[in-house]
C-alpha cells in the first residue's frame, strides 16, 4: 500500500490496556500509518503509550483535545510534544488565547526535546454532535491562532481547505454499517474523494472479525477516493 494512503490512515486506538493496544496497531500497521493515543489509553499507559506506537514505526496523533485556561494547556501542550508526537489536538471551544497557548506549548516543547513541531489541530464539532451552528467561528479561531489545521466532519473540508488549514476526519464508517454513537459519518472513500488529509478509523477496524482485511478495504477505499474513480 502506498504511503499516501498509509499515511492519511489513522487507527483509533480506543483501549484501556496498552499490550492490546500493541497487538492492533502491529496487526494493521501495513495499511495504518498513524496511531490515535485517547483518553482511555493514555489513562492506562501514560506516555509510554507514545513510545510503544513509535517503536512499531508508526505515528502519533495524541487525541487528548487540551480545554483549560491558557497557562494549563500551553504546559500540557509542552510535556506531551517533547515525546516526539506528530499531531495533537486541543478543543476550539477554549477560545483562540488557549489556542495560541496551545501551538506555543507544542512548539516548544518539541524544540526543547529535539523534535519536529507537532501538526497542531484544533477540534472544532464532534462528529457525534448534530448542530455545527459552532463551527465557522471555531474554524476562524483555529486558522488566527496558527494551528495548523482542524478536526471536523467529511462535510466540512472544503470550508478547513478554503481556510488554509488541514483536516483530520473522525466519524468514518464502511457504507451499510452501524453509525453507532456518530451522526455525522463519511465512508473512507468518500471522505478521501473530498480532501481528508487523514482519516481517523477505529471500530469499523479494531472491531472487525478480521481486522487485516477490514484495514486493507480502508486502505483499498481510500486510494479510490484519491484517484476520483
Amino acid at each position: 500500500m502506498g504511503e499516501n494512503v498509509r499515511g492519511r490512515l489513522v487507527v483509533a486506538l480506543d483501549v484501556g490496556d496498552l499490550a492490546a493496544a500493541e497487538e492492533v496497531a502491529r496487526r494493521i500497521s501495513p495499511w495504518f500509518g498513524v496511531a490515535k493515543v485517547g483518553h482511555e489509553l493514555y489513562a492506562d499507559a501514560g506516555p509510554a503509550a507514545f513510545d510503544r506506537m513509535h517503536s512499531l514505526g508508526l505515528a502519533v496523533f495524541c487525541d487528548l483535545k487540551l480545554h483549560d485556561i491558557p497557562n494549563t494547556v500551553e504546559r500540557a501542550a509542552r510535556a506531551h510534544a517533547r515525546h516526539g508526537v506528530e499531531i495533537m489536538n486541543a478543543h476550539a471551544a477554549g477560545g483562540e488565547s488557549m489556542l495560541r497557548a496551545f501551538v506555543a506549548g507544542a512548539h516548544e516543547g518539541a524544540r526543547d526535546a529535539g523534535f519536529t513541531p507537532p501538526i497542531t489541530l484544533a477540534v472544532t464539532v464532534l462528529t457525534s454532535e448534530s448542530d455545527t451552528s459552532a463551527f465557522a467561528t471555531r474554524l476562524e479561531m483555529a486558522r488566527t491562532s496558527g494551528c495548523d489545521g482542524v478536526v471536523c466532519s467529511g462535510a466540512e473540508i472544503k470550508y478547513a481547505h478554503d481556510a488554509g488549514l488541514k483536516t483530520l476526519v473522525p466519524g468514518i464508517r464502511f457504507a451499510g454499517t452501524d453509525a453507532q454513537d456518530q451522526v455525522r459519518v463519511f465512508t473512507p472513500a468518500d471522505a478521501a474523494r473530498a480532501g481528508a488529509d487523514w482519516l481517523v478509523i477505529g471500530r469499523a477496524v479494531t472491531g472487525a472479525d478480521d481486522p487485516e482485511e477490514a484495514a486493507s478495504r480502508a486502505a483499498a477505499e481510500v486510494a479510490e477516493g484519491l484517484t476520483g474513480n
